[in-house]
């Protein structure tokens, strides 16, 4: 079967059985490495199987993933004929007719120095879906070592496992670009970190998982051929991912510049909503601009720009305020890679610096357009007259403010909806934002400049207020939530789990008895840190 065929998976499309009928598995990815390997015994891979644990349960399952992808309602409880259980199989313990499991080979820069080769080390990808979102790859993290894992164990953590679960449907929550968790499972093997802990694995959903590492490894490979598989590979991903690039004079340079497009947007979306990554690795970066491997993260509580998430970085490097131009950085790394594929840098490198320097427009259109919407100024294109200049003068200012005061980031953006501009700063009304500033006097002067630009767009305060409310949370996923949830769910206790991400699945509404995951964090929180072992 050619690795371009895709069956009609529109509204038309047959529903979903589950387990998928083995015609349904595409495994697009696994074909085309074992047709490299064949021509050029270079593959993208290993075909590999998971490591079976002992005693799993569910600790959380995401029925409304599930629905998305057109699975039916008792869809974690099905078993094929032979009796593997979606249990099993979504923890490594078993496979489906259909299946092509496999760890790819990626190298990559971390923390800026280059690392060799690295790979899925505790990933398995099963292979590659057709459902109603489209082909969709579906990966286990945790399911044991594999031929990449570095002398690890290739295992997850109940503690980590449950991180990126919430964290990355919280993302999908705010509308940000990333990988999906379908469901985690837990286990009583013990798997030593800094101290004994349990397994789990989470099963993330994503349409590819590739990232710019796999670029950089066959752009730096050993192999005489390797150029030929980097073309390949470049190939494969517009063919299947960026099908508009298909004519493009010279398809390796548009898709730098189509990824480049996506980085800066998805730099924008973290930045908006205080998300720090905090293990900006080139081999952590997405192909496709998803956010991808939750492992040290944070949402900024007291805003902090040089807040670093990763207890492991020692040198700040994937600060909040140092994430833009670390996602250029890493952009750079990808465009050295591609530059054996596009003839016209041999002779002239400006052809890929012009495109690399487009980010310097991307980027901040991109972020002012996000800081503009989130404190209540009317879209561009519905004010031809407005001074965007100014506006971004007005939102960096605010951002001074917080971080002068260290004012709770996600709760003062949202309680600026309530702000009355009809009113004086220092108005009984207007308390609940004035008096999150110690410096009454440096607000009331931002605040009087702020409702002078909402006069001047004739901004209606109720419509402005609803406006806000969409694009500022209420609910985001702090370290404390996440904690909490993580030492219930260590003694036997999901229900956290599973209350989180109902949560955070609608994080702009209020929910009522959720008055707690709006506040501030409790004075404990300070004391929790996250590495690159969380």
């Amino acid at each position: 079967m050619p690795d371009h065929f895709s069956p009609d998976l529109g509204a038309g499309a047959s529903p979903m059985t589950w387990p998928p009928q083995p015609e349904r598995w595409l495994n697009r990815l696994a074909r085309r490495s074992l047709a490299l390997q064949e021509r050029l015994q270079v593959p993208l891979g290993t075909p590999w199987e998971g490591d079976p644990m002992p005693q799993l349960r569910w600790v959380a399952v995401n029925d409304h993933l599930a629905q998305e992808l057109g699975l039916p309602g008792n869809w974690h409880e099905a078993a094929d004929a032979n009796g593997a259980s979606t249990l099993h199989v979504l923890s490594g313990n078993a496979l489906w007719p259909g299946m092509a499991p496999m760890a790819t080979v990626y190298s990559g820069h971390q923390f800026g120095h280059w690392a060799g080769q690295l790979g899925d080390g505790r990933a398995l990808l099963l292979g590659e879906v057709g459902t109603p979102l489209g082909p969709q790859e579906i990966q286990l993290k945790g399911a044991g070592a594999t031929p990449y894992s570095r002398r690890a164990d290739g295992r997850a953590v109940l503690r980590s496992s449950i991180r990126e679960y919430l964290c990355s449907e919280a993302m999908h929550g705010l509308g940000i670009p990333t990988t999906r968790a379908l469901a985690l499972s837990a286990s009583p093997l013990a798997v030593r970190r800094e101290t004994f802990e349990t397994a789990a694995v989470v099963t993330r959903v994503a349409p590819s998982f590739l990232r710019f590492g796999h670029f950089e490894h066959f752009a730096h490979h050993p192999h005489p051929r390797h150029h030929e598989v980097l073309a390949d590979l470049v190939d494969f991903v517009i063919t299947h991912h960026y099908p508009e690039l298909q004519d493009a004079p010279n398809r390796a340079l548009a898709l730098l510049e189509a990824v480049l497009q996506r980085t800066a947007r998805l730099m924008a979306d973290w930045q908006s909503v205080g998300f720090c990554h905090g293990v900006m690795n080139t081999d952590n970066m997405s192909i496709l601009g998803l956010t991808i491997d939750y492992g040290p993260f944070g949402f900024l509580d007291a805003f902090d720009p040089e807040h670093i998430c990763n207890h492991s970085d020692d040198h700040g490097r994937y600060s909040w305020s140092n994430q833009p131009q670390i996602g250029y950085w890493n952009l750079r790394a990808l465009a050295q890679a591609l530059v054996p594929l596009i003839p016209d840098a041999q002779d002239d490198p400006q052809v890929v610096v012009d495109v690399l320097q487009t980010y310097e427009t991307h980027f901040p259109q991109a972020m002012t357009e996000r800081w503009c919407a989130k404190i209540g100024l009317r879209p561009l294109s519905t004010q031809p007259n407005a001074d965007r200049a100014d506006d971004t003068r007005l939102a960096l200012d605010w951002l001074t403010l917080l971080a002068r005061g260290r004012v709770d980031f996600t709760i003062a953006f949202r309680r600026l909806a309530g702000f009355r501009s009809d009113l004086s700063p220092d108005a009984p009304e207007n308390a609940p934002i004035r008096d999150l500033f110690l410096d009454r006097e440096e607000f009331d002067a931002w605040a009087l400049r702020y409702a002078q630009r909402l006069r001047a767009e004739q901004s209606v305060d109720a419509e402005r207020a609803a406006r806000m409310n969409r694009v500022n949370p209420l609910y985001v996923l702090r370290n404390h939530m996440a904690e909490t949830a993580i030492r219930l769910a260590q003694r036997g206790d999901d229900s956290e789990v599973q209350r989180l991400h109902r949560l955070l699945q609608r994080p702009f509404d209020e929910q009522p008895g959720c008055e707690a995951d709006a506040d501030f964090p409790p004075d404990w929180a300070q004391s929790i840190e996250v590495s690159c072992s969380s």
